[in-house]
């Protein structure tokens, strides 16, 4: 962007306070519908996976079918129907659920589906809620999933396979008297066997040219951008359009483009989702959103995954810059906004247990809430270009996080951690930008990009996505009662560099541009989003 002003006189500087909602709905008006094929395929495949549970790699089962397009057109969505995840898990992880007391079982599956045509891919996650299950006396566990999908979109002619990656299962457990187990919730991590045949294909639709006209727009001298969520800085000069392939990041813009389906009405909303709503404390604006976080974070020493418990986020969407390019081909875009962590009046997440065997042998759970020490920054970069309408953004959320420890349990046994149990300083990332954003803090970086007619894909500020980063955690301080000093204890086991970090922030709710699909009535965020890993 400095380029750009040292190379040519200063040029207009648009500027426009919208939500990024309302930016994407013209557009998002132009995806086609569902393509209606002459005929279908069936897919039904078993595959054999390796999945994760604490007492160790187990073998499983699992079963895909669904019904896919006979052909598809270029340019026009499609999506597999009547998809059906069926997992058996031995006798040896009923053992293991078992051993919590736990009687029943209630599942969540996120199968991932890796698309592919050519060198060209797209990444895309099947989920699907099972009917709750009993834990067999004997015998291997079934859980039978099943839910809607994304929609695909081919950009070019050819074949399109769909083949099975990683099978997440969220599971939570309940005991003979509806209580919760203990732990009352367990992730189970799967893995595609490597002896898994054709490398866990499910089906391949042939992409044919659409035979009808393209579609166009009509050019504007004033297009209305999509406001920003993040991007990449350009260089000096007049970025070329994505068309010379620069700009682009999807193998020149093949890639099979992956939208999620619009969730609607209140039966995506989890009952237990804590409140995230403004209030007299917190008052809201005009350009005030609101949306739940999720995800998990690697504790690296512990060899193991810590849950990020589900969050409110309260957001303030700062306006959208717009700097054109010399040629008035397009422009930078940049965007500043804030926010704060909200749970019950204080900017912290809701308290958390996470699980591990600390030292690899000693069972080791501990109760902890992250807190909010300073402000939450969300700067978002990026470019556009009118012609195409191609969009590329980039979102880095920057927020100094203090992790507090609250209860301790070392092998069934409560350690008194006192009430001043912390880190000695917030958890910190690698900063790309030192000089301008000083200080200790967690950095979470999304991409995204646009190709009309198609959905945006990735993530953006109003309609969530993954976010990544890596922390380090810091030594801990303050920990312990009653004379003994657990400071050294946790640092051993806890502190250190190298923790991924992955979290997924759902659909925001434009609290005062009520939207039934997306906000309640109270105004809180409908959406809930699934932590992956």
């Amino acid at each position: 962007m400095r380029g750009h002003r040292a190379a040519a006189p200063r040029l207009p500087r648009v500027r426009a306070r919208t939500s990024v909602i309302g930016a994407f709905v013209v557009l998002a008006a132009m995806v086609p519908a569902a393509v209606s094929a002459s005929g279908t395929q069936h897919a039904d495949v078993a595959l054999p996976y390796v999945c994760r549970l604490p007492s160790g790699e187990l073998p499983a089962t699992v079963r895909v079918t669904a019904d896919f397009p006979a052909a598809a057109r270029t340019g026009r969505a499609f999506t597999p129907t009547d998809v059906t995840t069926t997992v058996e898990l031995p006798a040896e992880a009923v053992a293991d659920l078992a051993r919590g007391r736990a009687a029943a079982v209630r599942a969540v599956t996120r199968l991932g589906v890796g698309i592919t045509q050519g060198e060209a891919a797209a990444e895309a996650t099947w989920r699907g809620t099972a009917r709750p299950a009993a834990l067999p006396a004997s015998g291997p566990l079934t859980l039978t999933a099943t839910g809607e999908v994304p929609s695909v979109t081919a950009r070019v002619d050819g074949d399109l396979a769909f083949s099975a990656r990683a099978l997440d299962l969220d599971l939570a457990l309940d005991t003979p008297d509806g209580t919760a187990a203990d732990p009352a919730a367990l992730t189970i991590g799967c893995s595609l066997a490597e002896d898994a045949p054709e490398r866990g294909l499910l089906a391949t639709v042939p992409i044919a040219p659409d035979p009808g006209p393209p579609a166009t727009t009509p050019a504007s001298p004033t297009p209305s951008v999509p406001a920003p969520d993040g991007g990449t800085p350009g260089a000096s000069g007049t970025p070329r359009a994505p068309d010379d392939q620069a700009g682009r990041d999807d193998q020149g813009g093949r890639a099979p483009t992956v939208t999620e389906r619009a969730p609607r009405g209140a039966a995506t909303r989890r009952p237990d989702a804590p409140p995230c709503r403004y209030d007299e404390r917190h008052p809201s604006t005009s350009a005030s959103l609101n949306a739940y976080i999720t995800g998990y974070s690697n504790v690296r020493k512990l060899a193991g995954a810590t849950l990020i418990p589900l969050s409110c986020a309260l957001i303030e969407q700062g306006p959208t810059d717009i700097e054109l390019f010399p040629d008035y081909s397009g422009g930078h875009l940049t965007q500043h906004s804030r926010g704060t962590l909200w749970y019950r009046g204080k900017p912290q997440t809701p308290p958390f247990q996470a699980t591990f065997l600390t030292f690899g042998f000693v069972p080791t759970k501990a109760t902890m809430v992250l807190e909010q020490t300073g402000p939450m920054t969300m700067d978002g970069k990026g470019e556009t270009w009118f012609g195409t309408q191609f969009t590329k953004l980039e979102t880095r959320i920057r927020v100094p996080l203090v992790l507090r420890v609250t209860a301790l349990e070392v092998n069934g046994t409560p350690l008194d951690v006192g009430t001043g149990c912390r880190t000695r300083s917030p958890l910190r990332s690698e900063e790309p930008e030192p000089a301008k954003f000083p200080g200790d803090h967690l950095v979470l970086t999304g991409r995204s990009s646009h190709q009309p007619p198609a959905l945006p894909v990735g993530y953006l500020l109003s309609s969530g996505g993954p976010l990544t980063g890596e922390v380090t955690i810091p030594a801990f301080t303050h920990c312990g009662g009653n004379g003994e000093n657990l400071d050294r204890l946790l640092t051993a086991s806890v502190s250190g560099p190298g923790n991924y970090v992955k979290q997924t922030q759902g659909q925001t709710c434009a609290v005062q541009v009520f939207n039934p699909d997306q906000c309640t009535k109270d105004l809180q965020p409908l959406v809930i989003p699934v932590p992956e890993r």
